[in-house]
């Protein structure tokens, strides 16, 4: 069953190529398609294009399709074009001409969009729902472990003392910013593309402020060419939110197969959560972490991909934008994923201790000694020059104890700061009112 087939039979080979892998990504469209539709189906009836008995049996039955999708399995026919043509079907083998009528001021290429749009608002709710604990486990180790000091790094090379507390609260803050950028593609999300239909409107009365309302969007997508426009776009900017999330990983991750490097020797792990050689019995390999930092690279490739798949296209609908959906979707699963390991290895985490009393180090405190004579009165550049003759001349000597105590350092590590930003971005979704308007969809 095709929505567009009239007379003619299309070729086998044209059907399959087309269609590609779009089924199976459609099947995770499905609760979001039955959402748009009863949101329809209440709007057609609004403005008479609907009789009341007709919305009513319409929207009972699409709650029961809705039922058998969160129970599952749900498939699609074989002889079923996609998810729109297979809830329809449905509709029209359980109300006959009735079922018919739920297409009526909509083309598929809306019905695609505000699927989309809303399968993408639940998935960005969801990405932001599993950063939050693992943040709350960055914050709680970067307290825990804020006295112990490792060295710090500029270009690889050794620079100033840092602190575990440090480096987990680094990541905290990433995830913050992470989050704001999450936000921004939230509001760029929750905007309503439908009754756009083929991207030029429709002659027929439609309430598009109503479907708005019913579906929880945040506003419309005004501009009906724009609204067309807007598919690949809105992918685009939710690839970079991810992408970002995803760069933070990948960072952690490198400096963690660093750390646990032999020659760096600063962390270490539980034997059940690292894996070893075939042939060499000692070692201790960070796979987890290297897989989590190749998935993160993989996403962060994500928005080149989307931006060069539509690069050219003019306005209006084109194909090239169906397959955005294989790259885009896997990848809120892979993002979540990384988070779940991340926090795994991080709560299992074992730090060395008292690591810069090692000679090795010395020089790392070379900054702290340069800032004790500057402190005595001598201007920055003699004193910088005295210790670098100290160096220099095999002399240096040096204390180990740190008076950091400015906003961020190793003694003010500005914890609870942190975790104000991160709320006040969390609180800027606005979850609720969607959670409102879907329930009241289904009847809940």
């Amino acid at each position: 069953m095709k929505l567009w087939q009239k007379n003619t039979t299309v070729s086998s080979a044209v059907e399959q190529f087309t269609v590609g892998r779009d089924r199976e990504f459609d099947l995770m469209l499905a609760p979001f398609d039955v959402l748009g539709s009863i949101a329809h189906a209440k709007m057609l009836a609004s403005v008479g294009l609907l009789t009341e008995n007709e919305c009513s049996s319409l929207v009972a039955e699409l709650r029961t399709i809705y039922t058998q999708i969160e129970k599952g399995p749900f498939t699609i026919d074989e002889n079923v074009e996609d998810i729109h043509s297979q809830v329809e079907l449905l509709l029209t083998q359980k109300l006959g001409d009735t079922g018919k009528k739920i297409h009526s001021a909509r083309s598929r290429n809306d019905q695609v969009l505000v699927d989309i749009k809303l399968f993408l608002r639940n998935e960005i709710r969801e990405l932001a729902e599993a950063v939050q604990p693992f943040f709350g486990l960055l914050q709680q180790q970067s307290e825990k472990y804020k006295a112990h000091l490792f060295p710090g790094y500029t270009h690889l090379q050794l620079a100033m003392p840092s602190s575990f507390g440090l480096w987990f609260g680094a990541y905290a803050e990433s995830l913050v910013d992470d989050m704001i950028t999450l936000q921004g593609a939230y509001q760029v999300v929750n905007k309503n593309p439908l009754g756009s239909a083929a991207g030029y409107g429709s002659s027929f009365p439609i309430n598009r402020t109503m479907t708005t309302a019913l579906l929880g969007f945040g506003n419309l997508n005004y501009n009906v060419v724009y609204a067309q426009m807007g598919r690949g776009k809105a992918e685009r900017i939710t690839a970079m939110a991810l992408a970002n999330i995803a760069d933070t990983l990948a960072k952690l991750s490198m400096d963690a197969c660093l750390y646990l490097n032999q020659n760096f020797d600063f962390i270490s792990f539980p034997a059940e959560l690292t894996t070893g050689s075939s042939i060499m019995p000692h070692k201790k390999n960070p796979d987890v972490f290297e897989l989590i930092r190749s998935h993160s690279n993989r996403i962060k490739a994500l928005p080149n991909e989307i931006m060069l798949m539509t690069t050219n296209l003019s306005s209006g609908y084109h194909r090239d934008l169906q397959l955005l959906k294989e790259h885009l979707f896997p990848a809120f699963q892979a993002l979540k994923d990384c988070l779940s390991m991340a926090s795994l290895m991080l709560s299992n985490i074992n730090i060395k201790e008292d690591l810069l009393s090692d000679k090795k180090y010395q020089y790392l405190f070379s900054v702290e000694e340069v800032n004790k004579l500057v402190l005595q009165g001598i201007p920055f550049r003699d004193a910088y020059r005295q210790v670098g003759m100290a160096i220099e001349a095999g002399q240096f000597t040096y204390d180990t104890k740190l008076q950091h105590t400015h906003e961020g350092s190793i003694g003010n590590l500005q914890t609870q700061a942190i975790g104000e930003m991160m709320q006040k971005a969390l609180d800027g979704f606005s979850f609720g009112k969607t959670d409102v308007a879907l329930n009241a969809l289904l009847g809940k």
